[in-house]
């Protein structure tokens, strides 16, 4: 295969706006870890596994960014170890993000929290072994390099040169992202349904259950963790038609819009992620808001902090009082 027919061009501004996408995701990501790590009444199942979902994307930016920075043009051995790092990081972020999904389905549809709980070992060992063993093949039969950016933003994946690059590139991340858009709707579908059904039933209820604002606030924190399939298909899809372009000998897949879409989508999970998880959820928001208050003061020694101490505001669920 001619790579000057087949490479596709990456400008400078496409590769700033990748960075920046980067950058903001591998904060978020960090954000989230941080969150869960500094309180630990947030430490609920359904937040434990956005912390799995986010090490995933935190890794997956990282490697992105390297290899979006470092502009390669052959199979360099840092090439191929980019390449091995983020075809195993954005695997697994795949199936974490179905994990989450079937695990808010089990605990609410089924209504079956211990079985919930059982199946977070499961998704240890396939969220993490599968996109393992699948990398470890990959770069044994030296699958894995230069790319020519047909199906990737300046980072390395599948040679482009392999004769059988299709087939490793579904093998090493689109047959499951494939998978994850069957399977995250069809449960999002169903989740959302039966929540709207409990709420109908529940209406005549609700003055009795405002009294325990805690649990419902609980409640709602994890059925909010139903917006991660969307997020990700929102994100993901752009890849996908740039894929299929591919297949097809399109050279609408160098488009430079759909370039900076694939870029900034494969890249912007977890930042995406902390803005609907941390930043858009008021108690989260409250605790960081008065987190950050106090380190000011700290820093600059305001009179009223120096002249007589004061008890830090007491953050609950709703706020702070």
């Amino acid at each position: 295969m001619d790579l000057n027919q087949t490479e596709t061009v990456v400008y400078t501004s496409v590769k700033v706006l990748v960075l920046i996408s980067c950058a903001l995701s591998f904060l978020g990501s960090s954000l989230i870890i941080f969150v869960y790590i500094f309180w630990s009444d947030l430490r609920t199942t359904p937040r434990k596994l956005l912390v799995y979902l986010s090490v995933a994307d935190w890794l997956s930016a990282t490697s992105y960014a390297y290899g979006v920075w470092k502009v390669f043009k052959s199979d360099s051995k840092d090439c191929v170890a980019q390449g091995a790092i983020s075809t195993f990081a954005n695997t697994s972020s795949f199936f974490w993000t179905v994990a989450i999904a079937i695990y808010l389905y089990v605990f609410i549809v089924r209504s079956n929290q211990r079985l919930a709980d059982s199946l977070v070992l499961f998704f240890h060992i396939v969220s993490w072994g599968v996109p393992l063993a699948v990398t470890t093949a990959a770069l044994c039969l030296n699958k894995i390099g230069f790319d020519a950016s047909e199906v990737s933003v300046g980072w390395c994946w599948v040679k482009i040169q392999a004769p059988d690059h299709v087939l490793w590139m579904f093998l090493t991340g689109k047959i499951w992202e494939v998978l994850a858009y069957i399977t995250l709707p069809v449960l999002y579908i169903l989740i959302k349904r039966h929540i709207h059904r409990a709420h109908a039933a529940l209406s005549e209820y609700r003055p009795l259950l405002a009294s325990s604002p805690l649990s419902i606030n609980s409640s709602m924190a994890d059925r909010k963790l139903t917006l991660i399939p969307i997020i990700f298909i929102a994100l993901r899809i752009w890849s996908s038609v740039r894929f299929v372009l591919m297949l097809v000998g399109s050279p609408a897949r160098q488009n430079p819009a759909l370039v900076t879409l694939h870029g900034i989508g494969n890249t912007f999970q977890g930042a995406a992620n902390c803005i609907m998880f941390v930043l858009c959820t008021q108690p989260i928001r409250a605790r960081l808001s008065a987190m950050l208050c106090c380190c000011c003061k700290c820093r600059t020694g305001s009179p009223s902090s120096q002249d007589s101490p004061q008890r830090p505001p007491v953050v609950t669920e709703e706020g702070t009082s």
